[in-house]
């Protein structure tokens, strides 16, 4: 009885070795088939052979009729299950298997093998083809040989790089490196000019951002081992040219934000607006070299800490460190103990008479914020239990931040206690005069000298 696969491959003249694509039978009834044939005996090989490729794609019940056979073969069958994604196989089938994981061949194994193929098939190709087809294999000598088998179709003498990179629609490595040194130099518009003629040349747009970012990763290393294959004199000197102007995180930083777009582009129906806008994006900072921007960026950074070393040296502000420390160290006291506490008062008469000494304490004690936002402001008694501090200026913005915090509004409370001996309800009014004009003496500074201060 003879038994007749459909859909089935029997390689070369040996019909015990059967291999099946799962990936297009995938039902039941093409593993019924696989098992009602396992009972005939192989009629060459000393085993009849079946290689289920990409066997993931199997179906749930195709799995359950495969599982029996898998279990308990006859002592003469052979299943042979390939997949590159072992994660979706169901646990009873891994568990009735050995599992082999295949590494990527390197690219010198890569490189031997297409040179055993060339000479068997009379293929004249040079070196850097050999190295270039390598490298785009990436591991897989399936497609190292896809790869070969397109370049071989032409009836040119040799092959060579620059066909190899034609036929898969890569770019030459001048304008990759035009595109990088752009970016570095942020020049966006030469940077589109060159990425515009790449694409009107019929450059494939994945290939194009993958050739990029493995040329920034060969700058990255060539930065940090000063070693480099696979590129002429002339392509090392132009790398070696970019590795000089920017920092290794800078190439880090780019790497990840072409993988980023890489990945989006993938996504999207809209690869070559995505292209754009993440050239004009890696480019849209000042017109300079990271080196520069840098020692640029270190030069400002100089002059504002120097400014800020004069200006607390100038004299009010030596004891504003030390002021916040107790500040933030000083133990809060609740209302309940301030009410209980009576102190003999420090000043006597109304508050329009002691509140400018009160401001005045705060500048000798150190409590230079304090002093500053209460400076020009006028107190008024609205009765035994509220005390009203007028702003005839306005209250700003960062004083306002400063005196609605909670330790801020606690220190002040308990300085009029201690002023009037009375516990008071601070209340602040806003009479707006010309809040937007005018400012305290510390924010005038730090705005005049473009100082960022957050009080903390």
């Amino acid at each position: 009885m003879s038994v007749n696969f459909a859909n089935r491959v029997y390689l070369g003249s040996l019909t015990d070795i059967i291999e099946m694509d799962a990936a297009s039978n995938n039902s039941v009834e093409d593993v019924r088939q696989i098992r009602d044939a396992v009972n005939f005996l192989p009629t060459k090989a000393k085993y009849k052979v079946y290689i289920i490729d990409e066997v993931h794609m199997l179906s749930t019940g195709a799995f359950n009729a495969l599982l029996k056979t898998l279990e308990e073969p006859p002592e003469h069958v052979k299943f042979i299950l390939a997949t590159t994604e072992p994660q979706k196989l169901p646990t009873t089938i891994l568990s009735r298997c050995q599992r082999f994981d295949f590494k990527r061949l390197s690219n010198e194994d890569i490189i031997k093998d297409l040179e055993f193929v060339c000479r068997e098939s009379n293929i004249k190709i040079k070196p850097d083809a050999l190295n270039l087809i390598a490298v785009l294999a990436e591991g897989g000598m399936r497609d190292a040989l896809s790869i070969l088998e397109r370049c071989a179709q032409d009836e040119e003498e040799f092959i060579d790089a620059v066909k190899v990179k034609n036929l898969i629609g890569i770019p030459q490595t001048i304008h990759i490196y035009n595109i990088v040194n752009n970016i570095i130099e942020k020049n966006s518009v030469e940077a589109l000019q060159t990425l515009q003629q790449l694409i009107d040349d019929g450059k494939d747009i994945n290939y194009l951002l993958w050739e990029i970012i493995k040329y920034v990763k060969d700058v990255l290393l060539f930065k940090s081992t000063n070693k480099l294959e696979l590129y002429s004199d002339d392509e090392i000197k132009n790398i070696q040219e970019l590795s000089q102007k920017a920092s290794k995180q800078f190439f880090i930083d780019l790497i990840c934000s072409l993988s980023e777009a890489e990945d989006t582009i993938k996504k999207s129906t809209q690869k070559w607006i995505i292209l754009q806008a993440e050239l004009i994006k890696l480019c849209n900072t000042e017109n300079a070299t990271p080196a520069s921007v840098s020692q640029n960026v270190n030069s400002n950074l100089e002059s504002r800490v120097k400014k800020i070393e004069n200006f607390l040296q100038a004299g009010n502000f030596e004891k504003l460190i030390s002021s916040a420390k107790k500040a933030t160290d000083k133990t809060t006291k609740q209302p309940e103990e301030l009410a209980k506490t009576k102190p003999k008062p420090k000043y006597v008469g109304p508050p329009q008479d002691y509140w400018p000494k009160l401001i005045e304490d705060f500048k000798q004690s150190g409590k230079m914020l304090m002093y500053m936002n209460l400076a020009g402001t006028t107190a008024y008694e609205v009765n035994d239990m509220q005390l009203e501090i007028n702003f005839p200026n306005g209250i700003n913005k960062l004083t306002k931040e400063f005196l609605s915090r909670p330790d801020t509004k606690q220190d002040l409370r308990e300085s009029v206690h201690l002023a009037c001996g009375k516990e008071m309800q601070i209340k602040f009014v806003d009479n707006n005069v010309s809040p937007q004009d005018e400012q305290n003496e510390f924010e005038k500074f730090m705005g005049n000298n473009d100082l960022p201060f957050n009080i903390i």
